[in-house]
């Protein structure tokens, strides 16, 4: 039995003694030399894991139901893993151009990784609980990563200390619910609020849940690290932030609702909506007085965590199957930019007034067009895949008979459109400033070209995103 458990969990044995194997031999050899064959390692470490998990079948249950390897989990972690190499790839030029050069970085990212890994799969409140807070702890250090930097130890520190107080929600509310329970388990919550019907204390155990969840997402009104830790942090590691781990999230607040309050979705369905409601409203509207492009990407994932919430606040497989489609479109949209705003330099320097895009199609034209459909596709404008995102979770919405929310959905996607198209206006039009440096790299030119060609060629099928998506959802909605 146990010999089968650990199969299951195969996965993240291998990435947990990898990233410890990796650790301890920087400590006792290169350390900061070792950097980047460390981050090219690891990212080939998430590729190859995430070809192997994307292949495997296994049985669904490991450790007496506290762990799902089923279909939802396997689409989470197919994502976050692709997601975190493409991200630590980016990065690496940029990193060492600018002396962060800690050898440490790759090793947090595997084990924040490991820590997504667990979280998308628990059945359990206390292997949920291990995972978010082994995500969360590497993803304090990873944000305060450039120790001389003044804004980046301020985000680490505000990250830690709202992150502390989300996960002291969350506990609180883990708390509750096993005392109304009578157990961590999933499969053994679902039970005592069966047929719509739960205990008050359960009640105020799930609405503390989903707050600290909330947080993790970024969703108003826990959203308020989200623009300094965005501005603060180097920008290869706020890609990171605004990638993997909103998948994770996502994921583990989908495994959560579904099979912990299945039965109580009615309960839970009206506090999701408000909160995908006020995100897609204060998301749109803040992002409108931005002029840092990193804090205006800080908004946008906002606003689009609200997307993506309402897929989940329908309450149905296809709610599910929404999500996980627009949380997919989502990632490629979003390490496209970020590759893009990590070639934003002069005189060798980081640019991110957004002003200093006036004009730069005349100089690089390939690139401004790149950056132009990604813009659009982030807006929603037909017929490029970011539309398709949309559509899917507005119809969940309009199905699940929340035609309120869609309708709102729709206004806040209009209000959004603005920042996004306003970039690009400074890039076409307007008068011309001092040209920003020569672009350097072939690889963050590959990643934007490609995230781009895939909101364009996606349009036809979405790559098989849909069916892959559906069978996650029927495998955790059943």
């Amino acid at each position: 039995m146990l010999q089968a458990d650990l199969n299951v969990i195969l996965p993240e044995i291998v990435l947990a003694i990898y990233a410890m194997l990796a650790l301890v031999g920087a400590v006792y050899t290169g350390k900061d030399k070792l950097t980047a064959p460390l981050t090219w390692a690891t990212a080939a470490v998430f590729v190859l894991l995430g070809l192997w998990i994307a292949g495997r079948d296994v049985a669904d249950l490991a450790f007496g139901g506290s762990f799902h390897a089923d279909g939802f989990a396997k689409f989470a972690k197919v994502a976050v893993l692709f997601s975190a190499a493409a991200v630590l790839v980016m990065g690496q030029d940029y990193l060492a151009r600018r002396k962060v050069t800690n050898f440490e970085y790759p090793v947090l990212v595997a084990l924040s990784v490991l820590g997504m890994m667990v979280m998308v799969s628990a059945g359990d409140l206390i292997v949920l609980y291990m995972g978010l807070e082994l995500m969360s702890l590497a993803l304090y250090v990873v944000a305060s990563m450039r120790r001389d930097s003044i804004k980046s130890t301020e985000s680490g520190l505000k990250y830690f200390v709202l992150g502390s107080l989300s996960s002291g929600m969350l506990l609180y509310g883990a708390s509750l619910v096993y005392g109304f329970s009578g157990t961590t388990l999933f499969s053994g919550i679902i039970q005592a609020a069966e047929d719509g019907r739960a205990p008050l204390g359960l009640l105020f155990g799930v609405v503390f849940m989903i707050a600290g969840m909330s947080f993790k997402v970024s969703a108003v009104p826990f959203h308020m690290w989200t623009p300094d830790v965005y501005e603060g942090a180097p920008t290869p590691i706020t890609a990171f932030f605004a990638t993997a781990p909103k998948v994770a999230a996502m994921a583990l607040f989908a495994r959560v609702t579904h099979s912990a309050f299945g039965g109580i979705v009615a309960d839970w369905q009206q506090i999701i909506a408000l909160i995908a409601v006020l995100s897609m409203f204060l998301g749109s509207i803040a992002a409108i007085g931005q002029t840092n492009i990193k804090r205006l990407m800080a908004y946008s994932s906002i606003t689009h965590m609200g997307f993506a919430l309402m897929g989940l606040a329908a309450g149905t497989a296809f709610g599910v199957q929404a999500m996980l489609i627009y949380m997919a479109i989502y990632v490629v949209m979003n390490i496209g930019v970020f590759a893009f705003i990590l070639t934003m330099e002069r005189d060798g320097q980081p640019v991110t007034d957004i002003a200093a895009l006036k004009m730069y199609s005349t100089a690089y034209p390939g690139r401004a067009l790149a950056l132009l459909i990604l813009m659009f596709s982030l807006a929603g404008v037909p017929p490029l895949v970011g539309f398709f995102g949309k559509f899917y979770v507005l119809r969940a919405a309009y199905d699940a008979g929340l035609i309120w929310l869609a309708v709102l959905g729709v206004v806040a996607s209009v209000i959004g459109a603005f920042y996004y198209l306003r970039i690009v206006y400074f890039m076409y039009f307007g008068e011309a400033e001092e040209p920003l440096d020569k672009p350097k790299g072939a690889i963050l030119w590959g990643f934007l070209m490609a995230s781009a060609a895939i909101m364009l060629l996606g349009v036809v099928n979405l790559f098989g995103i849909e069916g892959m998506a559906q069978a996650a959802s029927l495998a955790l909605v059943n």
